[in-house]
């Protein structure tokens, strides 16, 4: 039978738990600060922060109860958004969390030097200390117990609770004016501060594996707790002000002290000096053990070094991630001052949280199995409201933190992209999410173009010179295909450019060789294809604007010319070719035919290709006209593709399958995925198409261009409207995720 952890732990233990991890240099440390920064304004900046905590609270209390067995911000968010802001968040854990047992130790330092009469002189050295000693606990692998962290927890709030009732009697009423001493920017910037404070209400989630009936107990005992813990630090803050002058709260380093002090006397000073030596100690420790296990867990995910998850064999604890830990907390703590590390530590929890409320839209929108017994309400306006609320927070924390925090995600992606890239091919839950919305918009477009496709549809082949009979065959084939879908005509001009010295109704009364072979065999192919088919010679001095203005004057719908290459040398760098320049003034789509010396036999199959981002809408609707008309079928291709991941292939899959059943056409295949990057062979293929149609912004490609190399078929390249393409960033983003 194998190994199962037993759940044992009830309500009762879940609220103990997390109100155990929030109290702590949130109350004791941090009103000192706040209280300068926005004033008596500070009792509700922590009411405040309790409230826009819940977004948070409430999007990991589901996860937790969809994943029980995951734990941890990090694997929430890795899972959900990817490895790449799963690096971003597990740094940030990491340091949030080294910064809040700095805190809590630089903080909580003064109350032991109080109870023993040292100077404040000795507090870094003390703090240096007490850090050392608990890295070295850590390692050697002593913990607390359960019941120790229960006991901590009853003293702690017994001496907190006899603050608050004992000192409410002597609370003086003009302490609290004027209450918004620091403006609104005071209190936004001090409910930025204090929203450390509530920092440990997720920590149940990651011994969720470990709860009895977690559907129900986790979410109220995250929930309890961060109602019961709001309303203790609203109070004791507000008899803190109440009871001292916020002056004197401000300058010093024992505010909890202090207050206890004005109404409680000795006794009470010693109780809140106890009860704050215990609880900074237990977070401090709390901080060591929970930081190491982002390291360590993110090295099991390829993400860091193997080094990192190493246990050694003598301790049984991951030791260099303790220890890589205990080194960054002795560095905050000689070298960052209290105030700093109060509002990186903060920073840090509010990016945090911010990701938490976005992996949760990851797991509703995507598709991954994702099945949790609790939802948090109001979806997803709470979730927007948290990643609003915690953006603005940052914005108003000052320079240190915002920088902090920025840097922080930099750090994060250069890591990923430097190292954990080429270690991991997992993508999160909203990668895929974020796919699937691009796909159904591109099947959404898909049929708006295939709708806007009426009757009398009207194709233009414009040639330039002399072709020969099978050539000009090509072009009225497809031609007459599209236009034939659509109850549609079609005009076959030639474009004869003369010099400008020669007046144009001179030439336009000369009948040459090439004009009368030119109607001779538009003549014949008109009796080939069963669609109208009007022809004619038009002179002219400038050809590219005589056949844009031509498709303007007749409504044309589609413009087919013939591709040609570019100009070599400074001209075409500078001008392009003058189909470039037809395709991007062109009051219609364009679409360019290079077609085999041979010509263009009948066409049974349409290859419809691309190598990233969904198929160009007016593509699918083009190919789709030419293989109903030719009762051939359609084959759609990505070419030059890595092998995706399993989620990536289904949701291809699905695309191509939505696409298909806007097709009049049958389609003869999906997608097809190479490997190791090679492309797959035209001629491997089951049914190699007869004609392949590509788009124009793709058409260089590397992948697109090998394929077409040796593909041997004729390609029809298409450049819808200006007004009908996708914008710059839209493509890259299709590209991206597709």
């Amino acid at each position: 039978m194998p190994k199962t952890l037993e759940r044992d732990l009830g309500l009762p233990a879940v609220l103990a738990i997390s109100i155990g991890a929030m109290v702590g240099s949130g109350i004791f440390i941090l009103p000192a600060l706040a209280v300068e920064i926005a004033g008596p304004a500070v009792i509700l900046a922590y009411l405040v922060a309790g409230v826009l905590v819940v977004p948070a609270a409430l999007a990991k209390a589901e996860m937790a109860t969809a994943m029980p067995e995951a734990g941890g911000t990090y694997l929430f968010i890795e899972r959900g958004m990817g490895p790449l802001l799963g690096t971003v968040a597990g740094i940030g854990t990491w340091f949030a969390l080294s910064f809040k047992g700095a805190l809590a130790l630089v903080g909580g330092v003064p109350y032991l030097l109080l109870l023993f009469d040292v100077s404040p002189g000795a507090t870094t050295q003390v703090a240096l200390a007490l850090a050392a000693l608990l890295v070295v606990v850590n390692v050697l692998g002593a913990k607390q117990t359960g019941r120790l962290q229960v006991a901590i927890v009853v003293v702690m709030l017994a001496a907190l609770v006899w603050f608050v009732v004992g000192g409410g009697p002597s609370v003086r009423q003009p302490n609290y004016a004027p209450f918004f001493g620091g403006g609104a920017g005071g209190l936004l910037a001090a409910t930025g501060l204090v929203f450390v404070s509530y920092a440990g209400v997720t920590k149940v989630a990651s011994v969720a594996e470990e709860v009895a009936d977690p559907d129900r107990n986790i979410p109220l005992g995250i929930l309890g707790s961060l109602a019961f813990t709001t309303v203790l630090y609203v109070l004791i803050v507000a008899v803190m002000i109440g009871v001292t002058e916020p002056t004197r709260i401000a300058e010093s380093a024992t505010p909890m002290a202090v207050a206890a002090g004005a109404t409680l006397g000795t006794p009470g000073v010693v109780a809140v000096v106890l009860a704050a030596i215990l609880a900074l100690v237990s977070t401090a420790n709390a901080g060591i053990l929970s930081s190491s296990r982002y390291p360590f867990a993110m090295a099991r995910d390829d993400l860091v070094p193997d080094s990192m998850a190493t246990v050694s064999e003598r301790f049984g604890t991951p030791s260099n991630s303790i220890t890589l830990t205990g080194v960054v907390l002795l560095v905050l703590i000689a070298f960052v001052p209290l105030l700093e590390i109060a509002k990186l530590a903060s920073a840090f929890q509010i990016l945090i949280f911010v990701l938490i409320n976005v992996a949760l839209v990851a797991f509703r929108e995507g598709n991954a199995e994702y099945d949790p017994a609790f939802t948090a309400p109001l979806y997803p306006w709470i979730q927007i409201v948290g990643v609003l609320s915690g953006l603005v927070l940052l914005t108003q924390m000052g320079l240190v933190p915002f920088v902090g925090a920025v840097a922080l995600i930099a750090v994060g992606v250069a890591w990923f992209l430097l190292y954990g890239r080429r270690r991991v091919d997992r993508e999160g839950v909203a990668v895929d999410a974020v796919r699937r919305q691009v796909g159904r918009s591109a099947v959404d477009r898909t049929q708006q173009a295939l709708d806007e496709w009426a009757s009398g549809y009207r194709v233009l082949v414009a040639l330039d010179h002399a072709v020969s009979k099978d050539e000009e065959r090509s072009f009225v084939r497809i031609a007459s295909d599209l236009a034939r879908t659509h109850d549609g005509e079609v005009a076959v001009v030639r474009f004869e450019q003369v010099p400008d010295q020669v007046p144009l109704t001179y030439a336009s009364e000369t009948e040459t060789p090439a004009d009368v072979r030119f109607d001779e065999q538009t003549s014949e192919l008109d009796c080939e294809f069963d669609v109208p088919v009007k022809s004619g010679t038009i002179v002219c001095h400038d050809v590219r604007h005589a056949a844009v203005n031509y498709a303007a004057h007749e409504s044309v719908d589609l413009l087919l010319t013939e591709e040609t290459a570019t100009p070599a040398g400074l001209r075409g760098r500078l001008f392009g070719s003058d189909v470039d320049w037809v395709r991007r003034h062109a009051p219609c789509d364009v679409a360019l035919l290079h077609a085999e010396p041979g010509g263009l036999d009948d066409v049974d199959v349409v290859g419809v290709l691309s190598d990233e981002g969904p198929y160009d809408p007016a593509k699918v609707a083009i190919a789709d006209a030419i293989a109903t008309s030719a009762a051939g079928s359609i084959a759609f291709r990505y070419v030059d593709r890595e092998d995706e991941s399993v989620v990536a292939k289904r949701t291809l899959r699905d695309y191509h399958g939505d696409v298909a059943e806007l097709c009049s056409a049958p389609v003869s295949s999906h997608a097809q995925f190479t490997d190791g990057g090679t492309a797959t062979h035209p001629k491997s293929e089951p049914t190699a198409p007869d004609l392949l149609v590509v788009s124009a912004a793709e058409r260089g490609n590397d992948g697109i261009a090998s394929y077409l190399a040796t593909a041997n078929r004729p390609v029809l390249v298409v450049h819808p409207e200006d007004s009908q393409r996708r914008g710059r960033i839209a493509q890259m983003l299709e590209r991206w995720v597709f």
